[in-house]
């Protein structure tokens, strides 16, 4: 399962943040919690299909949540979509998106499945798969919002293959048979019972997301052992009233749920406009609950870190360094550019400047050639070659010294944005 940020921000889109939208890719489709404005477009730079989308999950009736829906199922028409599309919401979904599409006069050549929530519900699960399902919760706002848990369900154990083979299993059929949980009978009539041969079932990967709310127990329930918990963090906690007035939350809120829930890792978003360095919120959540993160938009997240494996290297190699060698080198480097300047000065020719004097009457008058005039200032050429040589040898050995000491380059890692393939 991997979570792909969209739109991070709330209310208004700013130059730099979209507004709120999340896309889950989970094997070859694509599950789409909340739809605000340019969604698609952030589809298509992030390298997701809109051709994949199978379900779309709208939080509330927010216009940021919400306006991308009808410009995201009129492209699906232009692409000539065929295969039937769910879309859960509040109340009131199907008649907005039907009355839209009457309105512009257009006919759908595919199917929309409609699941709505009415107000007043507890707990309820709005898809319900083989492998997986989606849980629906009430959340706390100034208006009806849902709360959507994303749910694998536990998967089988390993197969001991070892033993099987040890106690007479051969074919296709009878692995799978063991791996569904059920028993196997052999020719000889001796049964291979599967709880011998598989291990304990291996419980699947969970996301929870959580947008516009105050602080409520329905957001722990939702968060409750999630590998990934995507909740807004709308104000830091010098702007509580205002979170509390508004009915959203602070990044002191997101980790408190993080940390009654025990997730894993939290993910903090749908940042207010007035906040254009939105590491201030991470540093407020990360006081309470460490591992924390700030969404980035079209910056991949996996449920599971061990798909990442590979993704991180770094940019920099270290060699091994070699004092002894480096000393050698770096006095024969020195010798050698000392003796060349040397020779560069040798090689110079000596310049005699005419001194210029000036009389008080304005007329330009020469002093008479000097021959020892001439020999001291040659001297003194010499004598300043001497001294800046001494110099040059000198910081040449230093310089070599001082390598062996110096610390290597630090490694800055690539993160997993810098490898994002498409799907």
């Amino acid at each position: 399962m991997i979570i792909v940020p969209l739109g991070v921000g709330s209310a208004t889109p700013t130059a730099t943040r979209h507004l709120s939208s999340v896309a889950v890719w989970r094997e070859g489709s694509v599950y789409l919690f909340d739809c605000g404005e340019n969604a698609q477009m952030r589809m298509l730079q992030g390298g997701l299909k809109r051709s994949q989308i199978d379900c779309i999950f709208i939080s509330h009736f927010d216009t940021d949540h919400y306006s991308g829906l009808i410009g995201l199922l009129s492209t699906l028409q232009l692409q000539r979509r065929d295969r039937e599309l769910t879309i859960v919401g509040p109340e009131g979904i199907k008649k907005f998106v039907e009355w839209n599409f009457d309105f512009a006069n257009i006919d759908l050549n595919y199917e929309l499945n409609f699941v709505e929530v009415e107000e007043g519900f507890e707990e309820e699960r709005v898809v319900d798969e083989d492998e997986f399902y989606i849980e629906a919760r009430p959340l706390n706002h100034t208006k009806f919002c849902i709360g959507y848990r994303f749910q694998e369900k536990d998967q089988p154990g390993k197969v001991d293959a070892e033993k099987a083979q040890e106690q007479g299993i051969s074919e296709d059929w009878q692995y799978k048979e063991l791996k569904a949980g059920n028993d196997v009978e052999l020719d000889d009539g001796t049964v291979v019972k599967s709880a011998d041969i598989v291990g304990h079932p291996r419980p699947g990967d969970s996301f929870a997301y959580i947008t516009d709310t105050k602080y409520c127990p329905n957001s722990v329930k939702l968060a409750m052992n999630t590998n990934v918990l995507f909740h807004e963090a709308t104000f830091s906690e010098s702007l509580s009233d205002k979170a509390e007035e508004t009915g959203h939350s602070t990044a002191k809120d997101a980790a408190r749920v993080a940390n009654e829930a025990k997730t894993k890792l939290l993910v903090i978003t749908h940042f207010s406009a007035r906040y254009t360095n939105e590491y201030v919120l991470l540093r407020e959540a990360r006081d309470d609950f460490f591992p924390t993160w700030v969404a980035t938009e079209l910056r991949p997240i996996f449920t599971d870190p061990a798909h990442e494996k590979g993704i991180i290297q770094p940019k920099v190699y270290l060699k091994e360094i070699n004092q002894d060698k480096n000393k050698g080198n770096n006095n024969n480097n020195g010798g050698s550019s000392s003796s060349g300047k040397n020779k560069r000065s040798r090689k110079k020719k000596k310049r005699f400047r005419k001194r210029k004097n000036y009389s008080g009457k304005g007329k330009k008058s020469r002093k008479k050639y000097n021959k020892s005039n001439d020999s001291d200032s040659g001297r003194k050429r010499k004598r300043r070659s001497k001294s800046n040589s001494k110099k040059d040898n000198n910081k040449n050995n230093n310089g070599g010294n001082n390598g062996d000491q110096r610390q290597p380059k630090q490694i800055t890692p690539r993160t997993p944005f810098d490898d994002f393939d498409r799907f």
